[in-house]
């Protein structure tokens, strides 16, 4: 029985392991969304309404950064000042 009792007590560790994984990972995306607020911030973006500049964000990132600053016109010179 020492068998069942150790894969019995393997799976409650993996599944405390895998709750504190999954906090550590909302604790990031709140870190990462305020950083890219602060990103974000004085750029007028933020008069856009929040389901437009998803749609903004999900367009831009499907098109990677060279391409996205291509298509707006923005030299990657410029960009980076």
């Amino acid at each position: 029985m020492t068998r069942k009792t150790g894969a019995i007590a393997a799976l409650k560790k993996l599944e405390a392991d895998r709750e504190k994984l999954n906090q550590r990972q909302r604790e990031l995306e709140t870190k990462a969304a305020t950083e890219l607020g602060r990103v974000l911030l004085g750029t007028g973006v933020e008069s856009f309404g929040a389901k437009h500049l998803k749609q903004i964000g999900l367009a831009l990132g499907k098109m990677g950064e060279e391409q996205a600053l291509e298509q707006l016109g923005i030299s990657n010179h410029l960009a980076t000042k």
